[in-house]
Formats: structure tokens, sequence, C-alpha cells
């Protein structure tokens, strides 16, 4: 009764918006809820510059190439910072990572996807960042203070990201016929990945992560966010989205065409089109490198 009475006292602190330290005493299950919630996030966070890794040696211009390595830089600095994260709550960086090319893990559906253009490149950066960076800017509220601290850092570089996948972007655009078509259809493919992004349409009385204030913002709370923000933009650039049913509505609600969500679980589970591919990739890239954390800590033994 005790302990029931200290998990009440806990959901009451940290719906009224109290943060959480690694060192305070939390429940069991809102210590499992971060670590599943966080991991995904580092996994993704290393996960993502695959698709774009592969555009370095493939960029048109040094400029270009040298701001893609940048970013990529950057994803994998993220990552970093989330997985120690992680291990404060109590599960090593290498059980994360044991865990990520076994595929028991989990990571974005955005990740599981191939890239077949240099415009893929600019719209991931441009519109996958910020679908991102909407969820991003709503965890500076988690109840978990050491993430909402990462997330200042992370969104603030992540806003550069932005402006260099639409930098990206307005170059084609504005380029040759071929150009604007390889953006259009990036767009054309990427659409219905970016609309699932954000996760179901669960209400957020019904959602655990919000319950415990790790998420402080609805799935579909965040994917309104991100419509409002991009929808005019993409318009304005004279691309076409490929929704027909997409609108705004007389309550200013964003209409569309609802996304098959058992794709989206399956792409999650690891049965995406590229899932496979990017999975085999980082558990060859962890076993080339495995010789240096042997080395490394037997020095320290």
């Amino acid at each position: 009764m005790a302990e029931d009475a200290r998990t009440r006292e806990f959901v009451e602190y940290v719906q009224s918006g109290g943060q959480v330290e690694a060192t305070d005493w939390m429940p069991d299950e809102y210590r499992k809820r971060l670590v599943k919630f966080i991991e995904m996030h580092a996994n993704s966070e290393l996960m993502g510059v695959l698709p774009e890794r592969d555009w370095i040696l493939r960029a048109p211009t040094l400029q270009r190439k040298l701001a893609l390595t940048a970013k990529i830089q950057d994803e994998v600095g993220h990552a970093q910072l989330i997985y120690r994260v992680v291990e404060d709550l109590g599960k090593p960086r290498e059980a994360c990572l044991d865990d990520l090319v076994a595929g028991k893990a989990k990571f974005h559906n955005v990740f599981h996807y191939p890239t077949r253009s240099w415009g893929d490149v600019g719209v991931i950066a441009w519109l996958v960042d910020a679908a991102a960076i909407v969820s991003q800017k709503a965890l500076l509220k988690t109840s978990y203070a050491p993430y909402a601290r990462i997330m200042k850092r992370v969104c603030w570089e992540e806003s550069f990201h932005i402006l260099h996948g639409r930098d990206v972007v307005l170059a084609m655009v504005n380029g040759t016929e071929s150009q604007r078509e390889l953006v259009q259809e990036a767009l054309d493919r990427w659409w219905k990945p970016l609309m699932m992004f954000h996760g179901t349409p669960v209400p957020a009385e019904d959602d655990p992560m919000y319950f415990w204030r790790i998420k402080s913002q609805a799935n579909e709370e965040a994917r309104q966010e991100f419509l409002d923000g991009y929808v005019d933009q993409i318009l304005e650039l004279g691309l076409t989205i490929p929704d027909p049913k997409l609108r705004r509505n007389a309550l200013g609600v964003w209409e569309y065409t609802e996304p098959d969500w058992d794709e989206l679980m399956a792409v999650v589970s690891g049965h995406g089109p590229a899932s496979a591919e990017r999975i085999a990739f980082r558990k060859l890239s962890r076993s080339e490198v495995d010789w240096v954390s042997r080395v490394v800590l037997a020095e320290a033994a």
C-alpha cells in the first residue's frame, strides 16, 4: 500500500509539470517506459544516417558534400548523447546496440525506406527532420529532466538540418525540369511515411507515454502541427502533395487520407523495404570496429 501511495504521488508530481532526475526514485513502470522510448529515439538517430550516407560521395558539389557530412556527424552525435541517457536508466549502450542489430529493438519508420535520388536527400533533411523536430520540441517538456536537457542541443542542431534540406530543395525546384521532377518524385514516395511519422491517432488519455508525461504532445496534435507548418510551404514551391483528400476543414483541422497503420506496425517491426539492408549494414559496421572496444577495455583493465 505504501508503494501504491508513493506511485500515486509520483504520478501527480509529473502530471503537474514536475521533472525527475536520474537519481530520484521512480516507479518500475515509468523506468521501463523511459528506457523503451528513449532507446528507440537513440536507435533512430543512429539508423537515420544510413538513408543519407550513400549520397555523400554522390553529392553534386563539394559544398553539398560537406553539409551532408556535417549533418550525418550531428545525427551520430545525437545518438551517442541519447544512449547515455538510457545508460543512466540502467541499460548499457552495448545492450542497446546488441538489441538493435538483432532486430529486437525498434527505430523510426522513416528510416526503413530506401533513398533513390538526390531529391530524397533534400526531402529527408527538410520534411522528415521537420516532422522530427515537432516531436523533439515537445520533448523539451518531458518529465525526465536529463532527456529534456539533451533535447535542447538536439533541437538546436536539427533546426540547421531543416535549413540545409530546404536549401537543397529550393536549388532543385529552381533548377532544370528534371531536377524539379526528382523532388516531386521523392515527395510522392516520402509523403506516406511522413504521415505515419507521429504514430497512430491514439487519444492522449489512452497513451501511457502521455500519462507519465514522457511525451507532452498527443500523436495527432503533432501531426496537425507538422501539416500547419509545412503544407503551405510545399505548395508555395509549386510541388503537389500526393493526397487528394488533404484539406483544412471549417474548424481548421487538417483532413487527410488515413494511413495504413498495419503497414506502420510491420515497418517498425523490421519488415520495411530497406529494414534488412539497414540492420545488416549496422551489424557489419559494428563487427568491423569491435576490436577497438576490446583493445580499449583491455588497456583500461
